[in-house]
């Protein structure tokens, strides 16, 4: 038998359609965990730089961190306990650093500072991988634009005939909503998670904001002041994705609807059907609407998790957990869905202007 994954981007069958192998790299269970690791890492060099830990502790953490395999299965029955894979963490790469040096192992640190630290590193690794394939999308598009462009077809307005337009004006209305998501890529600020155990940075003898800009500049994340609670950063993201998706799946539902009766477009290859052979079902374009759908719903749900109460919230957090990867999974499985869909149009319009 395979696998029992019931996520659509991780199921044995579905994944076949959805799966996103890059990003659901970047969100794994090891991912993290190396995310975690070199914030540890780099935590003790800052540390270290303004005098808070020895050198020789932060140099001996940092060989500990290079070369930790932690016991998954010790960590996942920890997190039963703990609800966060941090302290049980901690505790496996103190005694892997081991000695004096072991104590000032995420010296200053709360668990949501690696964790939180953990996302933005990977999710900004995601963000450059989603840009590029914006940048290939509307390259194909600029390409599809080049030799259908000037092509009659009939637009439609509230899904009935309008007039005439070019094939070119609709490849624009798909074009430019790419185009400006990748600004909005551009825009996002993925900002470090440093705060300490109640965001007051306490163990740091006023020097906290110093080891928090090193901190930051170790990382290439932005230096701001502690978001335990204040979870804008996580909601700008999300938007980011859902507008992603939601301009995809415009693309899709567009496609889908030129290829009902073949003439305003053609497209090679296409899905079978088991009741009709002679069916080309446009199964990417779908996928791309219902994609769309998905993130749309997940949006609102990650709306939810803004209310962080007082200082910091297990249930917030972890609903954070269970709705952003998939949002950023949808993403991903449609950027890779519509570069496969604009690749495969062979004609676009049909009508003499």
């Amino acid at each position: 038998m395979h696998g029992i994954g019931l996520s659509p981007f991780d199921h044995p069958l579905l994944s076949g359609l959805l799966g996103d192998v890059e990003v659901g790299g970047e969100l794994s269970a090891s991912a993290d965990i190396v995310a975690i690791l070199a914030f540890e890492s780099a935590l003790a060099r800052a540390e270290a730089a303004h005098g808070i830990i020895p050198a020789t502790a932060a140099e001996r953490i940092g060989e500990g961190c290079a070369g930790f395999a932690p016991d998954f299965d010790a960590l996942r029955s920890a997190v039963a306990i703990d609800g966060v894979v941090v302290p049980d963490l901690v505790r496996q790469l103190r005694a892997a650093v081991g000695g004096a040096d072991a104590a000032y192992v995420h010296f200053g640190a709360t668990s949501q500072d690696a964790v939180d630290t953990s996302l933005m590193l990977r999710l900004k690794r995601t963000a450059v991988l989603f840009d590029a394939r914006l940048a290939a999308l509307i390259s194909r598009l600029d390409a599809l634009d080049g030799r259908f462009g000037a092509a009659a077809m009939m637009g439609q307005t509230r899904m009935q005939p309008a007039i005439a337009i070019t094939a070119g004006d609709r490849l624009r209305a798909w074009r430019d909503p790419l185009a400006a998501a990748r600004g909005r890529l551009a825009a996002l600020v993925f900002p470090l998670q440093f705060g300490g155990a109640a965001g007051t940075l306490e163990k740091f003898d006023g020097k906290g904001a110093a080891v928090r800009a090193t901190l930051a500049g170790e990382l290439g994340l932005t230096d701001t002041r502690q978001w335990h609670s204040g979870r804008a950063p996580i909601l700008d993201i999300g938007h980011a994705l859902a507008l992603i998706s939601g301009s995809l799946g415009k693309i899709g539902q567009d496609i889908a609807l030129m290829a009902q009766n073949g003439e305003e477009i053609a497209l090679s290859g296409g899905g079978g059907s088991s009741a009709m052979p002679h069916k080309q079902n446009p199964v990417a374009a779908e996928a791309l609407v219902t994609l769309a759908r998905f993130n749309a719903t997940l949006a609102g749900g990650l709306h939810q998790s803004m209310v962080h109460e007082q200082e910091r919230s297990g249930a917030a957090w972890t609903l954070e957990w269970m709705i952003l990867p998939q949002m950023a999974l949808a993403c991903g499985s449609g950027l890779q869905l519509a570069g496969k869909l604009l690749a495969s149009v062979r004609r676009l319009g049909n009508l003499p202007l």
